[in-house]
């Protein structure tokens, strides 16, 4: 039975290491997802216009806004309303300041939704310039500003940027000379060169004293971007304001960065109270030394500067057997002299040296020379020591005086209104996927956005993930940990075959305990005593049955 139960466990642990893997993977592919199935099925059966079935079977059906939105677009119909730009980059060489870019309606690749298409880009190392008109203008007032759209970077992405800008409202606003000085109020969105992951947001903010405009970015997120930009999947980009000038960034409907306008932008919204006095100079007597030399030190009498840092050492004595006569490298006896070699061109020849066989066995060979040892006596210059400055001062700093340019912006949500969307970007990669993009102040209409087409993006993309093999090896790339639950998951089957089939040994205990049950045999003493037993025990059942039967009469 111990056995057994000794196999028994070693089974449960193998079905929990399995199940411990299972488990991380799933939850990996699914966390923060926020998307249910029901919901396609739901929206398929409301309407019948604009359908395609995937390879799985998957209606997919444009998303349609469900609330007030000031802007949206799927690009699955005609491209409308989008302006290509025909202007220059300013400060740029005149044979790449052109934004002359490709733009192309496409689907996708990979994990292709039948009927499903974004805005690609399509050149690399060119400017590309697209824009739009909002249905209506954003004004930041009482309502949160919401800005989700997708994006894909099919290839990869070496050196780019994938952000969108939303165009202030203007009356000498022009499609068609948008470029990268056009002003803007927000721009949000991810960005990579080299090694620097960047998910984007910056606003301009209004200087009320000037009327100037200044750039202020969010603190970048701690969170690790890296797959969002090398997965090939399409991500969902979410920016949310708020009216209480807060904000939140979300990938695939996770927050990765979230803060304050007024405590998490840099630089700060607004200015100190207090700045350094430009006009104020550090005085020349001024003394920010905090350690002197001691000025009544004097040198001792017995310090000699001269001593040596190293000497011989006098107390070491030649090996025996040390070779003085015998040089450490000699001429290689077996070299000749080549052929082709030329004395008045190559000059005289030179056998190469080889190290001489006679210092193989030997202690050393050459002069012998006393190992250098640390000098007792040396104490090197002298120097006073360091006492406190009875004149330190401190580190000198500016007086501060108040910040003629002061102000107190409570309220940095108020931005300046927007009216057209923009994508403004260099790319050293091709094929940026784009879609489903929307503008809203509801959250309930842009998760319903987001499940109508990114959502069916990530189902067909899961549906359509490689073998269990490929999972595993992936998801050990990003948890090392698991190579160990690996090795022991396939070091089971060995351990249960070995313990289930293996011939058991028999131990003097079972072979004792089978002794003790066998039947003995039984003597004719045995059986005479026995049969003896029995007569007298009918003998007295007899006279018990006259003594009753004499009471009775």
């Amino acid at each position: 039975i111990s056995r057994m139960h000794f196999q028994w466990d070693w089974l449960c642990l193998g079905v929990l290491i399995m199940s411990s893997v299972t488990a991380e993977m799933e939850n990996e592919e699914n966390q923060d997802t926020g998307i249910e199935v029901e919901d396609f099925d739901k929206q398929s059966e409301d309407e019948d216009v604009g359908k395609d079935t995937s390879s799985l079977g998957v209606v997919y059906q444009t998303p349609k806004p469900t609330g007030e939105v000031y802007f949206t677009e799927t690009f699955d119909g005609i491209l409308a309303g989008w302006v290509l730009s025909k202007t220059k980059k300013e400060d740029t060489d005149d044979n790449i300041s052109k934004y002359d870019g490709r733009w192309e309606i496409e689907e996708l690749k990979e994990n292709t939704v039948p009927g499903d298409r974004g805005l690609v880009l399509k050149s690399i190392a060119k400017h590309h310039a697209i824009s739009a008109m909002l249905t209506k203008p954003f004004i930041f007032d009482d309502k949160p500003l919401i800005v989700q759209y997708e994006v894909n970077f099919q290839e990869g992405i070496d050196c780019g940027g994938a952000y969108i800008k939303l165009l202030s409202r203007s009356d000498d606003l022009d499609l068609e000379y948008f470029f990268d000085k056009t002003p803007y109020t927000i721009m949000f969105g991810p960005d990579k060169c080299g090694e620097d992951y960047k998910l984007h947001f910056i606003f301009r903010h209004k200087n009320p004293k000037t009327g100037e405009y200044n750039e202020k970015h969010a603190k970048q997120s701690n969170a690790d971007l890296k797959k969002f930009y090398t997965d090939k999947k399409t991500h969902l980009y979410t920016l949310v304001l708020k009216p209480d000038d807060t904000f939140e960034m979300l990938i695939d409907q996770s927050v990765v960065s979230k803060g304050s306008l007024l405590t998490d932008m840099i630089p700060p919204v607004n200015p100190p109270k207090e700045i350094d006095d430009p006009n104020d100079k550090k005085p020349d007597d001024w003394d920010e030394r905090p350690k002197i030399p001691d000025p009544n030190a004097v040198k001792p009498d017995d310090w000699d500067e001269d001593e040596p840092f190293k000497i011989e050492d006098p107390d070491a004595v030649k090996p025996e057997g040390w070779l003085d006569d015998e040089p450490k490298y000699i001429p290689d006896p077996n070299a000749k002299k080549p052929k082709d070699w030329d004395e008045e061109m190559d000059g005289e020849w030179e056998a190469p040296q080889i190290p001489n066989p006679k210092c193989k066995t030997a202690p050393g060979c050459g002069e012998w020379v006393p190992p250098m040892m640390n000098n007792p006596k040396y104490k090197g210059k002298w120097k006073p020591p360091m006492i406190d400055n009875p004149n330190y001062q401190g580190i000198w700093k500016p007086q501060k005086i108040s910040n003629p340019n002061y102000f107190e912006d409570l309220h940095p949500f108020e931005m300046t209104a927007v009216s057209a969307i923009g994508l403004e970007l260099w790319s050293m990669t091709s094929d940026i996927y784009f879609d489903n993009f929307i503008i809203c102040s509801e959250k309930e209409v842009a998760d319903r956005w987001a499940a109508d087409g990114w959502g069916l993006k990530k189902l067909i993309a899961s549906a359509n993930e490689p073998g269990m093999f490929t999972q595993l090896m992936t998801a050990a790339e990003d948890y090392p940990w698991l190579w160990v639950l690996y090795i022991l998951t396939l070091a089971l089957p060995v351990g249960l075959g070995v313990l289930f089939c293996w011939p058991a040994k028999k131990i003097d205990e079972d072979i004792d305990c089978k002794k003790s049950d066998a039947p003995k045999p039984v003597t004719k003493k045995e059986l005479e005593q026995e049969g003896q037993e029995l007569e007298d025990t009918e003998i007295e059942l007899e006279e018990k049955q006259k003594q009753e039967e004499i009471a009775e009469d």
